[in-house]
């Protein structure tokens, strides 16, 4: 006899929380369809959260805070992220080296667009930078002139 394993789910408001979000940007996250496809559920039946909804939540916090991102690259890099995960799925029900070949080839560039993406904010980030290195230098001569 095998115990049928469950898994531990949340409220929004739990979610929330251990996100460090409010529920207004969750739902409005579920409303970009950035948390994936919405579960069936019964009328008025709250939904509810598995841990991979919190990991995909958390992630595209991380991706929005590090790198500034707008909701239209958010909402491009989840769907690169979606799209990744479904390879993984295929891949890890496949053992045909032909078919995992094919994998790698689709993941291939989505892993390049999200790099794309991140190069392009590092760029930014280094040229505020330098605008800050030369104001602090303009400063120095200033404090110099006054002393």
């Amino acid at each position: 006899m095998t115990a049928a394993v469950t898994e531990r789910t949340y409220r929004i408001g739990e979610v929330a929380e251990r996100v460090g979000v409010t529920t207004r940007t969750i739902r409005y996250y579920e409303q970009l369809g950035l948390l994936g496809p919405e579960p069936e559920r019964s009328k008025g039946a709250h939904r509810l959260y598995g841990e991979a909804d919190v990991a995909r939540l958390t992630e595209l916090v991380r991706l929005r805070d590090l790198l500034g991102l707008s909701l239209e690259e958010l909402t491009a890099l989840a769907d690169t992220g979606q799209a990744r995960a479904a390879l993984r799925d295929r891949w890890e029900g496949t053992t045909s080296d032909d078919e995992r070949a094919r994998i790698v080839e689709q993941a291939a560039p989505l892993v390049e667009r999200q790099l794309e993406l991140v190069r392009g904010r590092i760029e930014k980030l280094e040229e505020f930078a330098r605008e800050l290195e030369a104001k602090l230098e303009e400063l120095a001569a200033r404090r110099r002139d006054v002393r």
